[in-house]
């Protein structure tokens, strides 16, 4: 039997709480993808390439990267003082530890930690135990323990001076750094920073003069800790971790977990490995030409490397080559992230409906260039896809009215056939067919908009530009909850509302939980970001004003 149709409000309520409860169950309890075997180059012709000493190199040595945890827990001292080199841009400001030549400290200058902090920038990249996130890069021969001509990102490197700022008028900034071998190979690490860009490109300039033929493999890699996410029960959560992108599986994510339970090894042409959280996104960028080595490994105190290696160049005696990597560390800006390499955009993580959440986006976004205020553009967006689901949403509460207006012939039979379920059950389906009511049509037009409503979600969760974006009065954060919770209040009035509009369940017990459930969600969007409770807000508002005009029409003066 299908039972009255302002259950519609409680399928919506269910299918949005059981997605999120299942994402959070997922991250800590789901199953753990198994991660695929090396996947094996192939020839020209399709046939398997032969294997080679390169095609498995050895990792680098990361044994002595941080200084060891206490051992009652995560040191909590202040980072090391180290000999490096800062370069300021309009957009970053770095350090570059000259032990190894790898980024310590990135800092977003546009993006401050906080309205109340807004002259400090956020920091991307730290060396501070235990929260450390580092970009490390060197070179890697054939041997495992190292080769003495080869500088990994341990080795020490020199510098003309220790402070580089991007000049006005200029458009890129090269950063060296100066390595030599005791038999004569000289390796210049150059770093190239560009304005108005989140790109850097690094590469290594090899001067062979050994008399011996050189060679070796550039790697690029992340090392961070894992964190536990912060804010609790009633904070929205979003991914932190690994993630590797190549041409069979263009995004793929490798947590934490994944990373402690199995080493990454995987050949493949092209592609990048990313190290992602809540704004931002780290990225290393090879070449599409050659096979490109990932790997991934677990270490001390919940830290985790995710790396890439490029092919392996040699250089002759007396020669000189060249071996290069790009790396992007800023935030999940789409329109620069599709600059940088193909299917980074993914590392906004709008989930598995993504094809929904990015012409959402878009469309957002070209709002706003109208606007110029993201919380009257979440309204124009909201009034649009209202619009679009007009004939759909009209469907449902046409549906919804006609069963109010037959609710007290439904309770009728309900007290005539109490005792007899199977003749109830058929003498309101008869009902149902005599006044040509669809039992369902009040819910299939809902189920229809419902991929919509999550895709949105993810979009004004995901979205960088409302972070620390205004919208009016005391809302100064759209990102961030109401600070006097009136955005919240509102929305659960405006549920209450569109409850009252709807036929009384005959159930007792349905219509306790219906009853409860506007108190449930206030108290549940209490802690989201103010642009999701604005959207829901505004959606209810042009719900009841929709619902209430066309049960008029239908109910009329009954």
């Amino acid at each position: 039997m299908a039972i009255d149709q302002l259950r519609n409000l409680l399928l919506i309520a269910l299918c949005v709480v059981g997605f999120l409860l299942w994402q959070a169950w997922q991250k800590d309890y789901g199953p753990k993808p198994v991660q695929p075997a090396p996947t094996a180059a192939v020839t020209e012709d399709g046939q398997p390439a032969p294997v080679v000493e390169e095609d498995v190199p050895a990792l680098p040595n990361i044994s002595d990267d941080v200084p060891a945890a206490a051992p009652d827990g995560p040191s909590v001292t202040a980072a090391p003082d180290y000999d490096k080199v800062r370069v300021r841009t309009d957009l970053l400001d770095v350090d570059i530890n000259l032990r190894g030549g790898g980024i310590r400290r990135l800092a977003l200058l546009d993006y401050p930690v906080s309205l109340e902090n807004k002259d400090e920038p956020f920091q991307l990249l730290e060396f501070q135990p235990p929260n450390v996130f580092l970009a490390q890069s060197g070179l890697r021969g054939k041997s495992a323990a190292g080769d003495s001509n080869v500088p990994d990102h341990h080795a020490a490197f020199t510098a003309e001076r220790t402070d580089f700022v991007l000049a006005d008028g200029d458009d890129t900034l090269d950063v060296k750094l100066h390595w030599k071998s005791d038999d004569g190979v000289r390796i210049t690490k150059i770093y190239t920073f560009h304005r108005d860009s989140y790109v850097v490109d690094l590469s290594y300039q090899v001067e062979n003069g050994s008399g011996e033929p050189w060679g070796a493999r550039m790697y690029g890699q992340f090392q961070r800790s894992e964190v536990a996410p912060e804010g609790g029960l009633f904070r929205t959560y979003t991914y932190t971790g690994g993630v590797i992108s190549g041409p069979e599986k263009p995004y793929e994510k490798i947590d934490f977990s994944d990373m402690r339970d199995v080493d990454l090894k995987r050949s493949q042409s092209g592609g990048w490995i990313a190290m992602i959280q809540h704004y931002f996104t780290s990225a290393w960028v090879p070449t599409a030409e050659g096979s490109n080595y990932f790997y991934s490994k677990a270490v001390a105190d919940d830290r985790f490397v995710l790396g890439v290696m490029t092919p392996h160049v040699s250089v002759p005696p007396n020669g000189t080559g060249s071996v290069a990597l790009r790396l992007y560390a800023g935030p999940k800006v789409q329109e620069r992230l599709k600059a940088v390499a193909p299917n980074l955009e993914r590392t906004v993580d709008y989930g598995w409906l993504w094809f929904i959440a990015e012409p959402l986006f878009w469309l957002l976004t070209k709002i706003y260039g109208f606007i110029g205020n993201w919380g009257f553009s979440i309204i124009v967006l909201t009034m649009l896809i209202k619009l679009a689901f007009f004939h759909l949403s009209a469907t449902s509460y046409k549906s919804m009215a006609r069963m109010r207006k037959l609710q007290p012939r439904v309770m009728d039979l309900r007290d005539r056939f109490a005792g007899d379920k199977a003749k109830l059950n058929q003498a309101m389906m008869e009902l149902y067919k005599k006044e040509k009511i669809n039992p369902l049509g009040g819910c299939l037009p809902i189920l229809v908009q419902i991929p919509v409503f999550i895709s949105l979600y993810w979009v004004l969760l995901e979205s960088v530009s409302l972070r620390q974006a205004p919208f009016i009065f005391w809302i100064h954060d759209l990102s961030i909850h109401d600070p006097y919770f009136v955005l919240p209040l509102l929305m659960g009035i405006t549920m209450f509302a569109q409850q009252k509009l709807n036929p009384a369940p005959p159930d007792p017990m349905q219509a306790r939980i219906m009853m409860a459930l506007p108190f449930v969600f206030t108290f549940l969007f209490l802690f989201f970001p103010s642009g999701l409770v604005l959207y829901w807000f505004i959606n209810n508002l042009l719900s009841i004003a929709q619902q209430w005009v066309i049960t008029r029409k239908i109910v009329g003066k009954t």
